[in-house]
């Protein structure tokens, strides 16, 4: 397995449970996913490649998911695991963390939650594998840092990241509706710092429930509670000299807030059940998709807090306000989608772009993604036209009547009409046109098209043009 094809082992005895997730992260994550039943079937699926993600039952046959997560990272150093484990059991979520799982999903699976989780597990595991190079290497097809745009907007937005990642100690609250890149950004500020050679940690304060999130910043001392069978280091610690990134830090509850302003004011925190400080140097990196202002003034956020974080506010457009992007975005993904598939997707459509243009995109660049992703597995081999793409995204277009002449072709002028409408219509005639002129016969209409069989069946249905062509039909034999 090369090294630049990241891969996902998943290890569940319950084949059903197991086979639909696997099927989900084959088409939300871009990552090769190997399947295995038991720990024998795991060692058999690895075979000696290096492994990026091991996501496992915590209960399986012969041993634990803990004892099978030491022991392929033994082989996989560079590994990141993700334990599946009962709803509930809090004792469990603990040993699965202090043994170094990076997070811990509920199990029966919540399909959306454990593709969000697998793709954040990825993202710090690429992090990771990159830490400790000679710098940031940016290419032009990578954008800046991994943040793709040409825009006046993101250009002013990368000289504004690099001015503020100079500075290297003053924290960072970026602000952006879900699905803006905010983590890229964070990324981006940490690569460019006088921090870049220490670690970037991510925590998500909603992804972590609230009385673990405690233990998981600070670290707690062996005894603090339950399940404390040792000492563990938080996310602070391991942070030490670098960046640490709290992520949607508006869902941060008020006595943790309380712990997070000590640690700027003071440049220290005590563990769990500790009451000896520890000092840190970190620079905090925080991100919401909330309004902190109003949270502040409904009671919700320390107002002291917000200006302790907010010493440098970054703004990320969304996707909305820079449009001129989209190309430029959809062409990155295809690629991206295309690397390594025997069919790769051709391209988009004039009429496409056109269209994708005119959606509001209200997920921003990971809706964008998302769809690109899809389209590059439904369509490979092919070109995306404008009857290609989810009914959403066309759901706007205005559909006027097709302009005909006196003998029923369609007429040149076209004064105030949609170009996109146009050409559709158009297409409908051409193929209403050649089925007629065939009796109906799909092979010899294709061959007048030059189009292939497949493609023109593919086209027919999706414009429910057979009940159209029977009514034309009944109509010429009138």
């Amino acid at each position: 397995m090369e090294s630049s094809v990241r891969s996902i082992l998943l290890v569940d005895h319950d084949t059903q449970n197991r086979q639909r997730l696997a099927a989900k992260l084959r088409q939300e994550v871009g990552a090769l996913v190997l399947e295995a039943a038991c720990p024998e079937d795991a060692f058999k699926a690895i075979n000696g490649s290096d492994l990026s993600l091991l996501i496992t039952d915590l209960f399986l046959p012969e041993k634990s998911g803990i004892e099978l997560m030491k022991t392929v990272r033994q082989q996989c150093p560079g590994m990141v695991s993700v334990m599946s484990i009962p709803e509930g059991n809090r004792d469990a979520i603990v040993e699965a963390l202090n043994a170094g799982a990076l997070f811990y999903i509920n199990a029966p699976y919540d399909l959306d939650e454990a593709v969000i989780v697998a793709a954040r597990s990825l993202a710090h595991h690429d992090l990771v594998t990159h830490q400790g190079q000679s710098g940031p290497k940016i290419r032009k097809s990578e954008g800046f840092h991994g943040i793709i745009g040409k825009s006046q907007k993101m250009l002013k937005l990368f000289e504004f990241i690099k001015r503020v990642a100079e500075d290297g100690d003053s924290t960072v609250l970026i602000q952006g509706e879900s699905g803006t890149g905010k983590e890229l950004v964070a990324k981006a500020t940490h690569a460019f710092s006088p921090r870049s050679e220490k670690n970037f940690v991510p925590v998500n304060c909603a992804a972590i429930p609230d009385d673990l999130l405690e233990s998981e910043l600070f670290g707690y001392l062996k005894g603090a509670f339950t399940g404390a069978i040792q000492n563990k280091k938080g996310r602070l610690q391991y942070a030490e000299g670098g960046t640490l990134f709290l992520d949607e830090i508006g869902d941060m509850k008020p006595a943790l807030q309380a712990k997070l302003l000590r640690v700027l004011q003071e440049k220290e925190f005590e563990p769990v059940g500790s009451v000896k400080p520890i000092k840190v140097d970190v620079r905090i990196v925080a991100a919401t998709h909330r309004n902190l202002e109003q949270a502040v003034n409904n009671g919700t956020f320390r107002e002291d807090l917000y200006y302790r974080l907010s010493v440098v506010p970054i703004a990320i457009p969304p996707l909305r306000d820079r449009k001129e992007d989209i190309p430029l975005l959809i062409e990155t993904f295809r690629h991206v989608y295309s690397r390594g598939k025997k069919h790769s997707l051709t391209g988009f459509s004039p009429q496409a772009v056109a269209t994708l243009l005119e959606y509001p995109w209200p997920g921003n660049v990971r809706e964008l993604e998302n769809l690109v992703q899809r389209l590059s597995i439904l369509h490979g081999e092919s070109m995306v036209d404008v009857d290609d793409l989810p009914e959403k995204y066309t759901a706007g277009r205005p559909a006027p009547p097709p302009p005909e002449s006196s003998d029923g072709t369609l007429s040149p002028t076209m004064e105030g009409a949609d170009f996109n409408t146009q050409v559709s219509e158009f297409e409908d005639r051409l193929i209403l046109q050649a089925l007629l002129k065939t009796g109906g016969n799909k092979k010899e209409a294709a061959e007048l098209l030059n189009l292939k069989r497949t493609t023109l069946l593919e086209k027919i249905k999706k414009k429910k043009l057979d009940r159209l062509f029977d009514h034309s039909l009944s109509e010429k034999n009138q």
